[in-house]
């Protein structure tokens, strides 16, 4: 599996210069970050730059404890992150997450006008990470992994602080819509349409997320699927079937939801009611944000879904919350309370 996230398509060219860099030249000097069980080996190839080498492994390691907290540990051993210097842009500019002779590696382009706001608001280092806590699939199933990562990464970034849980459900209510089937929609499995990948993917996780919450009284939700996938040992280290890994989610919540509505999208376009789903779930869209409808008949569903479960570990102690988030470091209670 190779993914690839571009902030701006203008960067593509960019992208594919620094990804084949020759072999022979002078690796930098790398740093080991040891955190959610694996180790996180850290090169920024020589450029210029505008930030400090801590400034950039905070942001590695932020990401990387968000991911931690989310599968409840990181879901790899060991993964290389390469940060290349690009001379154009602002900010993270493309991700590249590649399997090479056994080495997990992402590739990160960071302009040099880069700064440490930036990082701050990035998504893309998140994003490549979660990429891992997925075994390789077949190329119709892509939507799959970039619905994964494209839906799992603020809520990760929520749970350890990064986020405010109303930026997280704004960017489902503005984004979601990208994914819904147009004519001539052929099902998950054969729309290989830039928002049909992402944002449908993102879409089938909601709605496998509601439903697994709804069959199991808020036992379980889609966060305890994925962990189940990623303790059978789907990871990206592996190249799986698409139904091996949905059932093993199935497995770890005990409700056969992700193959049941698998079977039902992976060839048929099928168009829930977006407004109906936010109005059950308390949702409400208010200017650049939300509120949040604790009286609706689902809103119990989004504090489950929004809840910190899991301690990343010590490594994630110094991350701290992003200006204006309620999710740091909060119990389930602190975040149910924070609505």
């Amino acid at each position: 599996m190779v993914t690839i996230a571009v902030a701006c398509f203008f960067f593509v060219a960019a992208e594919l210069n620094a990804a084949s860099a020759s072999p022979s030249e002078t690796s930098a000097p790398t740093e080991s970050l040891s955190i959610g069980g694996a180790v996180v080996e850290v090169e920024i190839e020589p450029g210029e730059h505008s930030l400090s080498h801590k400034q950039v492994l905070d942001w590695v390691r932020r990401s990387a404890c968000a991911v931690t907290e989310y599968y409840a540990g990181f879901p790899v051993r060991k993964v290389d992150v390469k940060i290349v210097p690009i001379d154009e842009g602002k900010g993270v500019l493309f991700g590249r997450t590649v399997l090479v002779d056994q080495t997990l590696v992402i590739r990160v382009g960071l302009s040099r006008f880069a700064t440490e706001s930036s990082l701050r608001d990035d998504w893309v280092m998140t994003h490549e990470m979660v990429h891992l806590a997925l075994p390789s699939v077949p190329d119709e199933h892509h939507w799959i992994e970039e619905g994964i990562a494209t839906y799992v990464e603020p809520i990760a970034r929520a749970q350890v602080g990064d986020l405010s849980p109303e930026t997280v459900w704004r960017e489902l209510v503005d984004g979601l819509p990208k994914g819904l089937p147009a004519s001539g929609d052929r099902g998950l499995d054969n729309t290989h349409t830039w928002g049909r990948t992402y944002w449908g993917g993102a879409l089938f996780c909601l709605m496998a997320d509601i439903e697994i919450h709804q069959r199991t009284n808020n036992r379980y939700g889609l966060q305890d699927a994925l962990r189940g996938i990623v303790r059978a040992g789907g990871n990206m280290e592996h190249d799986w079937p698409l139904a091996r890994a949905l059932k093993a989610g199935d497995e770890a919540t005990g409700v056969p939801v992700l193959m049941e509505l698998y079977d039902r999208m992976k060839a048929t376009p099928i168009t829930p009611d977006l407004a109906a789903m936010w109005h059950e779930l308390g949702v409400r869209p208010s200017g650049d944000s939300v509120t949040f409808d604790q009286s609706a008949p689902e809103a119990a569903i989004v504090r489950s879904i929004m809840a910190k479960r899991s301690d990343p570990g010590a490594a994630c102690v110094q991350v701290g919350a992003h200006p204006g988030s309620t999710a740091d470091s909060m119990s389930v209670l602190e975040i149910e309370d924070a609505f």
